[in-house]
Formats: C-alpha cells, sequence, structure tokens
C-alpha cells in the first residue's frame, strides 16, 4: 500500500530518475490494489478486465506530474472506454471512475449519468469529481456542480469526468496500511456498481 513516503517521487528530478522511483516505489503498489479488486470487477460485468500501469514512454523530457493505472475490459488500452483508475499526484492519490479522451459511446454514457444523477449524489459525502485528468483540481461532489460538469463532457469535445476518492498526502490514514487498503477497496465496491452501469449504456457488455 501506499506510504507517506510514496509522495516522495515527485521530488525526485528528472524523467529517468523519476521514473525509476516510479517504478520501483508506485507501479507495485498499482498492480497490487488493482490485481486484488479485479476480481470484483469481472463478477460484476460478466467478462475478462484488465490492469493497464501507464509507463509514459512517450516522454522525452519532463517528468510525470502524476501517475496512473487502470482497470478495463481492453486488453490492449482502457482510453476508449469508461475505467478505473488509480493513480497519485503529490498531493494526493486518487480513486476514479474515469471518461476521458472521447471514448465511444461518450454522449450516451454523459447522458446515462445525467437520467441516473441520483446515482451520483447518494454517494458518500467524501466523494469528488474531476473535469480535466491532466490537473490536479478536483471538487467536492456536492459542489452542485456535477450536472453541469457531465453535460460539458456530453457537449464538448474535450470535456472530460472522472469522479470517487481521494486520499491526500498529509492523511493519517497512511501510517496504518490495512486501514488504508480497506478504505481504498470501499471506495471501488462503490464505484464498480455504477462503471457497470455505464459500460451496460454504451453496449460494451
Amino acid at each position: 500500500m501506499f506510504t507517506e513516503e510514496s509522495f516522495e517521487v515527485f521530488n525526485v528530478d528528472g524523467l529517468d530518475e523519476r521514473m525509476v522511483e516510479i517504478r520501483a516505489h508506485i507501479q507495485p503498489v498499482f498492480k497490487e490494489v488493482l490485481e486484488s479488486i479485479k476480481p470484483q470487477v469481472e463478477e460484476a460485468v460478466g467478462r475478462d478486465a484488465f490492469v493497464h500501469i501507464a509507463q509514459h514512454i512517450r516522454r522525452t523530457k519532463n517528468a510525470p506530474e502524476s501517475t496512473w493505472s487502470a482497470i478495463s475490459l481492453n486488453k490492449r488500452g482502457y482510453k476508449s472506454e469508461p475505467h478505473l483508475q488509480l493513480g497519485i499526484w503529490k498531493d494526493y492519490v486518487f480513486m476514479y471512475i474515469s471518461l476521458i479522451d472521447n471514448p465511444k459511446e461518450e454522449k450516451v454514457m454523459a447522458d446515462y449519468l445525467l437520467d441516473n444523477i441520483e446515482s451520483l449524489n447518494s454517494l458518500p459525502q467524501d466523494f469528488v469529481y474531476s473535469k480535466d485528468h491532466t490537473v490536479p483540481e478536483h471538487y467536492p461532489i456536492t459542489d452542485g456542480g456535477v450536472e453541469a460538469a457531465i453535460t460539458r463532457l456530453r457537449d464538448v469535445k474535450k470535456g472530460e469526468f472522472e469522479f470517487g476518492r481521494v486520499i491526500h498526502a498529509d492523511s493519517k490514514i497512511w501510517s496504518d496500511p490495512q486501514k488504508a487498503k480497506e478504505f481504498v477497496e470501499e471506495t471501488y465496491e462503490y464505484l464498480i456498481p455504477i462503471y457497470t452501469e455505464l459500460l451496460k449504456a454504451a453496449n460494451h457488455i
């Protein structure tokens, strides 16, 4: 599981140097956590699921400011469909359902979320959402802006929508790895049913 020290990888300068630290200290946690929840996903969707870990191979100069992993139903990638993400910025770890980079049936899925907005409104109050996966800003799911964000996903070509939970770097939960693990797993227990319904809406399952 992540620890307070996990966030220190973002203090390492240089692309190659930071990637060494990410591979050593972050990616094994990605694999451990997502492999542990993969059976739940497969049971829910009735298909094989696949774990993907970002390698940042297109980068040639700048070190990544965040890094992430995903579960999807596509063996070759994840961005073409809704997916479950686990990632880390220098300030927090995030656990999201992610709709980014114009996935197939994006408008259909956005309409599904708008028609079923109560499924998001009924999530615990510490859930958040993001409108752009390339920046660290996120917003409380209770702030009244969710519907507008989903509408933007549907109507704007570069629109994105992610939602789930974050755990900040200074959270006391990191001092108890078992408690942190349970919190992460609980978050995905909330997300997997919504993820499954999104896949159904888009005829992915």
